[in-house]
């Protein structure tokens, strides 16, 4: 025995407070050794990561999450800017915007063509009913004069002014292809092709006729309301001023 209470004979190898000395190899101690590695249910050591980074979709304190987020960044091929569904209808529906203007409907198209067409016809029918009384010579006149007149009177007024008196009255006005702000003659006289038809008695009235209601249907029926008339021209469109 010493003088401090140690007993070099109970412990040889001259460890303190009974202590096992260090494993060989490196070998970590199953019973919990502070000088090899720690257990495996052992928290973790200084030094060793605490902190694990979220796995990609998940949380990283532990809140569900939402299947639609307003502020995510679209994916290819979506639009960025459509509206989510749930509150209202998402832009462009109920109409198609060409990206010069909004496309006129059918209805106050063919208002303005009828405006137009009284116009220039009634003034032709007083002057032929005054020349001709009413024989066989008055209906030649109005339907030539008629013709030139109402041909002209579209030249005339879409390419000078980018619409005519009933269009400005309804609020419309004719854009040239790829939305040019004035259509040229050749435009304007292939799109208003139908009014020289009319030069024919009886048969150009008739044509005429046919040509107008396939111009109502094959412009109802396109998305950016172009009739069979704006397409022969190039692309014309009557848009809403």
């Amino acid at each position: 025995m010493t003088s401090g209470g140690y007993d070099p004979n109970k412990n040889p190898q001259g460890e303190p407070y009974g202590q096992q000395p260090y494993p060989q190899g490196g070998q970590p101690n199953p019973q919990g050794d502070p000088y090899g590695q720690p257990p495996q249910d052992a928290p973790p050591q200084y030094g060793q990561p605490q902190y694990q980074q979220p796995q990609y979709g998940q949380d990283p304190y532990g809140q569900p999450q939402y299947s639609q987020d307003p502020y995510a960044q679209p994916q290819y091929g979506q639009d960025p800017y459509a509206q989510q569904q749930g509150y209202g209808q998402p832009y462009g529906q109920g109409y198609t915007y060409s990206g010069f203007g909004t496309p006129a409907d059918l209805g106050v198209r063919v208002g303005a063509r009828v405006i137009d067409t009284l116009i220039v016809l009634v003034p032709v029918n007083v002057i032929m009913s005054l020349i001709y009384g009413s024989g066989t010579g008055f209906f030649v006149g109005v339907s030539v004069v008629g013709a030139i007149a109402l041909t002209l009177y579209f030249v005339l007024m879409e390419t000078q002014q980018g619409t005519t008196l009933g269009k400005k009255l309804l609020g419309l006005r004719v854009l040239g292809p790829n939305g040019a702000p004035k259509v040229t003659a050749e435009q304007s006289l292939k799109r208003n092709l139908y009014t020289l038809v009319y030069v024919f008695p009886c048969i150009g009235q008739i044509a005429s006729l046919a040509l107008i209601i396939y111009m109502m249907i094959t412009t109802s029926q396109d998305p950016n309301k172009q009739g069979w008339h704006d397409k022969f021209a190039g692309g014309t469109q009557v848009v809403k001023a």
